[in-house]
């Protein structure tokens, strides 16, 4: 679920959580939980404001969540690429 994430971020500035939930197809608590381990390793930035009388939540990635996102894709490349 995180790299399902942070696989949206990378190629979105910002996005709703309603948005990253149907894309995910996640529940709320799921992506919820996800979302705060990601927050908590300054993976993802968060923003909160009012539109209309609703409240949004929007996510974007960190330049610290770029780069290990792009790490963990290389060690899958060379994973993948010792396998064969």
């Amino acid at each position: 679920m995180r790299l399902g994430i942070m696989s949206v971020l990378v190629v979105n500035d910002w996005i709703e959580f309603k948005t990253l939930k149907e894309m995910l197809d996640a529940s709320d608590g799921n992506l919820a939980s996800h979302i705060k381990a990601l927050e908590k390793n300054e993976f993802i930035e968060i923003r909160k404001m009012f539109v209309g009388k609703k409240p949004q939540t929007s996510y974007r990635i960190t330049q610290l969540g770029r780069k290990a996102f792009n790490e963990h894709l290389d060690a899958l490349e060379q994973l993948l690429k010792n396998r064969e």
